[in-house]
């Protein structure tokens, strides 16, 4: 599959409806006070790039790297269409962003998930790029809900 990756502006219907997925999910396999994941108002700020992956015209995918400071970014909304579970996208999309945050010289790139088992997926791909476990960082606070990791860049 030959995806598509590109910076997104936040206003088509089809980003909007695949991070209301994400939304809903998150609603559903976390308590209210460990869902993190932001909606379009939340990842509409300066700080914050989202791509899109597309397979055509089908969105398959997005991810999005919010900056703490000049030397660390969070890994956010990581998200794949239903219909295109494994088939590489969040992959694709993980190697987009660690390539992203090398080459805007972020030394350390942590990311938020769940400690559930719906998210033992994606805790097995971000270990297979490397990242760790690591204690809370940013705003967040210890939470049995959460698993916190990071990958060193530099």
């Amino acid at each position: 599959m030959a995806l598509r990756i590109t910076v997104d502006d936040l206003t088509g219907p089809d980003i909007a409806a695949l991070l209301q997925q994400h939304i809903d999910d998150m609603r559903a396999t976390s308590p209210p006070e460990s869902k993190h994941a932001l909606d379009l108002d939340g990842l509409r700020k300066p700080n914050i790039t989202v791509w899109t992956a597309h397979d055509g015209h089908h969105l398959v995918g997005c991810a999005a790297l919010k900056q703490l400071d000049p030397t660390t970014a969070e890994i956010k909304s990581m998200r794949t269409a239903a219909t295109a579970q494994r088939r590489g996208v969040a992959s694709t999309l993980l190697r987009h962003l660690i390539t992203e945050a090398r080459t805007r010289h972020y030394t350390h790139l942590y990311l938020e998930t769940g400690s559930a088992d719906y998210f033992t997926p994606a805790r097995t791909l971000y270990q297979n790029f490397g990242f760790q476990p690591c204690p809370p960082f940013a705003d967040y606070r210890p939470d049995p809900h959460s698993v916190h990791m990071l990958l060193t860049l530099y």
